[in-house]
């Protein structure tokens, strides 16, 4: 057995101590490849990832400029972020262009062991250099300025952003393997081979990119969260009709609704029954509704029809609006009628007025003989021979059913009117100078119409003379040589008195009672 200190042991030895030192050689340069390849793979990630946040921010502008309401914020928040990351990122890639600058070939990662570019540029004797320091506030003012960025709630995200840019304890320290405080700096670049160093920062890059995306995604989520929450909704009721009738089944759906300020259609177009509605107007959007400030309009069934215009991802979406209401005549009194006082007037124009509540007008008719419609639920009525007559009123209802509905009025003579002279009916005392200019007249004492009759002649009697027969409603020169040979005291009648009513001159008036007149002188 050969000793320990022969040549043949000490050249085993020799050839041990080669084996393993090129064992681990080839081990070093593994690992530098290694850390290049990881490298390569963070900065295809890192340009996906800014593409992607690129495309994210651009959809955001996008949706502001179609929902100021909505999106306006979110977009601003979107363009600070990403300034800053952006800003951050550039800082972070300047280190790496300088650091690659010391070498031939950026691809070749097993030349890439010798960590003296970041112990100069960070590290002089045992302090830290200013570009040391910058390097270190630096992640330090990023972290702080997106932690501040990030909403409370995101509490989540908040814990993520503070552990990727951790810099250590209050002191920038954190504990080696001998469990000894060392600085974060010094920790993570003194000694460390250039390509650790080049991927570590390049890591760096790679977390600003992903933080910046997940606050802006959680953004959206949150937003598109609050949209569905159900409390932006509320409870609407959808009819198959706008008017039911008592015994009727009442058919209809409660739905939900959005009423939250976000939902702003970009375009309201409306008509109400064919006429436009105009903004600020007719109506204003208010919490996610188009709020109407229209007239109800006259009695009857009123459409409102057109479309609420969204804008989304540049397209337009169109979403149909038809609906219809019913406008029934507001009651000004309570209807009080005498049950056996439902007359008309023969030889009269009677105004009636004939409706069907809550429907309209033009879709009321009236039949009658000596019926006539004036204009709305106004009518005349001139009704002709006979003691009764029976007006039918039929109307179509918005459930597109109709209704007859038949009233009887008794027909009526006007009464019988009274002579006047000057104005006076009955026995008048009169000198005879007024007899002799005054006029004769007749009139209907209270009756309901204010009618205008016109005497087309009378007969005039002097006692102790012939009856004179006069044309029009004056005295003419025979029954004023009459008058002349009355004496005073004596009663002077004008009877047969001929009236007629220039609006209706074929009706016949009953006979008007005569007036008499006592002579004073």
């Amino acid at each position: 057995m050969a000793s320990a200190n022969s040549p043949r042991q000490r050249m085993i030895n020799l050839m041990y101590l080669v084996f393993i030192a090129m064992l681990a050689l080839n081990m070093s340069k593994e690992v530098l490849t290694a850390f290049g390849i990881l490298n390569e793979k963070l900065e295809y990630s890192n340009e996906e990832i800014t593409k992607n946040n690129q495309a994210f921010l651009k959809g955001l502008e996008v949706k502001a400029s179609e929902n100021p309401d909505k999106y306006a914020e979110l977009y601003q928040k979107g363009v600070e972020i990403t300034s800053i990351a952006d800003e951050y990122f550039k800082y972070l890639a300047d280190i790496k262009t300088d650091m690659l600058k010391r070498v031939k070939d950026s691809t070749d990662y097993q030349i890439m062991d010798r960590s003296d570019y970041l112990d100069q540029y960070f590290f002089r004797a045992d302090k830290r250099t200013p570009e040391g320091e910058e390097f270190l506030n630096r992640i330090i003012s990023f972290r702080e300025a997106l932690l501040k960025i990030t909403p409370n709630e995101y509490v989540g995200i908040k814990e993520v952003i503070s552990n990727r840019f951790s810099t250590g304890d209050e002191n920038n320290e954190v504990k080696n393997r001998d469990n000894s405080n060392v600085h974060w700096l010094n920790f993570h670049y003194e000694g460390y081979p250039m390509v650790a160093s080049l991927t570590n920062i390049t890591q760096i890059q790679s977390d600003v990119m992903n933080s910046t995306q997940n606050i802006l995604k959680a953004m959206l989520q949150g937003q598109l969260t609050q949209e569905v929450s159900y409390s932006n909704y509320t409870t609407l009721l959808e009819l198959e009709k706008s008017a039911f009738y008592q015994g009727e089944n009442f058919q209809g759906n409660i739905v939900l609704g959005r009423k939250d300020a976000s939902t702003r259609p970009n375009k309201v177009q409306l008509t109400l029954d064919g006429k436009t509605l105009v903004d600020g107007r007719d109506f204003t959007i208010e919490n996610g509704r188009v709020k109407l400030n229209v007239n109800a309009g006259n009695a009857g069934d009123h459409k409102i029809e057109g479309m609420l215009v969204f804008v989304q991802d540049g397209e337009e979406t169109q979403v149909p609006v038809n609906a219809s209401f019913v406008t029934i005549t507001k009651p000004n009194a309570a209807v009080i009628s005498a049950d056996k006082m439902n007359v008309v007037y023969r030889g009269l124009d009677n105004p009636m007025t004939i409706s069907i509540p809550g429907v309209a007008n033009n879709f009321v008719t009236a039949r009658a003989d000596g019926l006539k419609k004036v204009s709305g639920s106004n009518y005349i009525l001139n009704p002709g021979k006979g003691r009764e007559i029976s007006i039918t009123a039929s109307g179509k209802l918005p459930d597109g059913n109709t209704i007859n509905t038949t009233s009887v009025f008794r027909i009526k003579d006007i009464p019988k009117p009274q002579g006047t002279i000057r104005g006076e009916s009955g026995t008048v005392k009169m000198p005879r100078n007024n007899l002799e200019i005054a006029s004769v007249g007749a009139m209907l004492e209270d009756f309901d119409f204010d009618l205008t009759l016109r005497v087309k002649g009378f007969k005039f009697k002097v006692p102790g003379q012939p009856t004179v027969a006069v044309n029009g409603d004056k005295l003419d020169a025979r029954a004023k040589a009459a008058l002349q040979r009355a004496r005073r005291g004596d009663l002077i009648q004008i009877f047969d008195i001929d009236v007629e009513n220039p609006d209706n001159r074929g009706y016949r008036y009953k006979n008007v009672t005569a007036v008499i007149i006592e002579l004073t002188n």
